[in-house]
């Protein structure tokens, strides 16, 4: 169990540490609005008082408890709700986006930005940087996500936040019983690539010899190209360590379907 008062402590100082030192931006996206924070629903969501409810594209958070609910998962939403409130209530933010969008609930997807001691920051930077977030598995401009996954990749190394904690380990990718545990729930997994394999318009990124047992990430041959302009060969993925995320299914075996770049990584050594 972690102690979320210790962990929400450390929020506020480290938005000054997180920041990247290059002055210029490498996520440009169009600014569509501001308004002021009235209410946050979780770690991700929160309402404007003109009642507007915002939803922060590109990052993934444990959802919060529900009632009666208790144990790591419900400490770790509880925990994300918490650290995003310390951030913005009562605030007044700049609302960004790539393309306008809505998610099926009616809410806007939106990357909202703060100004703290004279700072402008992103909201969804500071919740990753803070440990509270995961970089989701569809994050959309490509310089949005390098950025997003520099930040998740130094808070993990850090441990900070929910990092520290087992909820948010990665999953061995040969780790059949932990990855069947996460069916139905985004997941981070990383391991050693076996093989790669082609069969009926799919590529299967295999993680071990018996497919049943370990991780397969499958991506569609017509997304190939969209790999490899983002520098992800998944062809020449064998032998490499490799981090993963998405949504785990399990399907005669743990499996993850890619599609997007930024759900696949080669690990650092």
């Amino acid at each position: 169990m972690f102690g979320m008062a210790a962990m929400l402590a450390g929020i506020a100082p480290a938005w000054g540490q997180s920041r990247a030192p290059s002055a210029t931006p490498t996520c440009h996206l169009e600014v569509l609005g501001t308004g002021r924070v009235q209410a946050v629903v979780d770690g991700r969501s929160f309402v404007l008082e003109d009642g507007r409810e915002i939803r922060l594209p590109g990052i993934e958070v444990p959802l919060p408890p529900l009632p009666g609910e208790t144990g790591a998962r419900a400490q770790a939403g509880a925990a994300a709700r918490a650290a995003l409130e310390v951030m913005v209530a009562g605030q007044s933010v700049e609302l960004r986006h790539e393309l306008a969008a809505t998610d099926r609930y009616g809410r806007i997807l939106a990357h909202a930005y703060f100004v703290a001691d004279g700072k402008e920051s992103s909201v969804a930077l500071e919740m990753i940087a803070a440990g509270f977030a995961r970089v989701s598995a569809h994050v959309g401009d490509i310089r949005c996500a390098a950025e997003l996954l520099g930040r998740e990749r130094e808070a993990r190394q850090r441990k900070v936040g929910l990092w520290g904690e087992a909820y948010y380990s990665i999953v061995g990718a040969e780790n059949h019983a932990g990855l069947v545990a996460q069916r139905g729930q985004f997941t981070v997994a990383e391991g050693k690539v076996v093989t790669v394999r082609e069969s009926g318009g799919m590529i299967y990124v295999n993680f071990g010899r018996r497919w049943s047992e370990s991780l397969t990430v499958t991506i569609a041959e017509r997304n190939e190209r969209v790999f490899a302009a983002a520098g992800v060969q998944p062809r020449s993925l064998a032998n490499l360590r490799v981090r993963v995320r998405g949504w785990m299914e399990d399907r005669n075996g743990p499996r993850v379907e890619a599609i997007r770049p930024e759900q696949i990584e080669i690990a650092e050594r």
